[in-house]
């Protein structure tokens, strides 16, 4: 998408766009950084990925048929995770594959 040089939402949101992948902190860049496109872009997706997380220790409660799906849902949010805090960090619009589209449907 945009080049982390030219694009000034970027290099004013780089600072806190990596605290959306961080569970409750996505709050922090989606309200500081209203105004910033960058910001709002991985605030979202942390939203997203909060919600999963959410959704994956409901489904946990199950017994063996829950366990095998939680414990894989979790190394998938754990790993979504780590490459979005990469990603937002050097400056990159990166879209989650399958809970990226999700993302994009909210409008704040």
């Amino acid at each position: 998408m945009a080049d982390a040089t030219v694009d000034p939402d970027v290099q004013d949101g780089k600072a806190l766009a990596w605290l959306s992948y961080l569970g409750i902190l996505f709050l922090i860049p989606l309200l500081a950084k209203k105004e910033n496109k960058y910001c709002q872009f991985h605030a979202k997706q942390g939203l997203v990925l909060l919600i999963a997380e959410i959704i994956i220790s409901i489904v946990f409660v199950i017994p063996i048929l829950g366990w095998i799906v939680g414990a894989l849902g979790y190394i998938f949010v754990w790993i979504m995770a780590i490459i979005g805090i990469i990603q937002s960090a050097t400056g990159k619009y990166w879209k989650m594959p399958v809970l990226g589209g999700f993302a994009e449907k909210f409008n704040f």
